[in-house]
């Protein structure tokens, strides 16, 4: 009697634990349906996502309308490359326009990643389902300090040049000081100057010597 009853109780659990599976999947499904029905895909285009993960937001014109539901490397139409598409699921009733800008935003300096979309001009075309947009690649760390490893490079040579005007001109000054040069000796030798001075007043009283010539 107790192994007939145990038979039993392994049938009813048997049968409740299928019916709990079939629940589970059936609830599932419908989320499914209702995320299929409310939201529709995008594929975004990228050569490099820079940390972009799946569940990431993804933004239009600032709002969230979905999120990056899966992302997978594929090979550029061409052959020569490696690429990078990002399932994009978004609101159903979010109209894209086909001129929108893509690219990889960040919340904050070192936050979280996100796909950002710019709306652009167009109001009659728009991005249909499983349609791709190509995004606008971010900058890459490495390019960063590539980046700042020639911005100074040119500022330690305007530094250098900036060096060598200052120089050139203390050496200017002190030429003036000591008497030398042109300027110095007309700043300080007093018969250049009285020569200079004893001509301007004669040029003052017979203008037409400038036009005289000598034979």
């Amino acid at each position: 009697m107790e192994f007939g009853k145990t038979r039993v109780e392994y049938k009813i659990g048997f049968f409740v634990f299928t019916g709990l599976i079939i629940l589970v999947i059936f609830i599932l499904m419908i989320g499914d349906l209702k995320h299929a029905f409310s939201k529709h895909k995008i594929n975004f285009i990228f050569n490099f996502v820079n940390g972009v993960k799946i569940g990431a937001p993804v933004r239009y014109a600032g709002l969230d309308i979905g999120e990056i539901r899966d992302m997978k490397l594929i090979t550029s139409e061409d052959g020569k490359s490696t690429l990078v598409k990002l399932e994009g699921w978004v609101k159903q009733e979010i109209k894209i326009p086909i001129d929108s800008q893509v690219w990889v935003n960040t919340l904050g300096l070192l936050g979280e990643k996100y796909v950002e979309i710019m709306p652009g001009k167009d109001t009659k075309r728009f991005v249909g389902y499983n349609g791709k947009m190509t995004g606008n690649d971010p900058f890459a760390m490495q390019e960063f300090g590539e980046l700042g490893r020639s911005i100074a490079i040119k500022l330690d040579n305007v530094l250098t040049e900036v060096q060598d005007l200052a120089r050139s001109f203390d050496e200017g000054i002190t030429r003036v000081k000591n008497k030398e040069g042109t300027v110095g000796k007309l700043l300080y030798q007093d018969e250049i100057y009285n020569d200079l001075r004893d001509m301007v007043q004669d040029l003052k009283k017979h203008p037409w010597k400038l036009f005289w010539k000598t034979k």
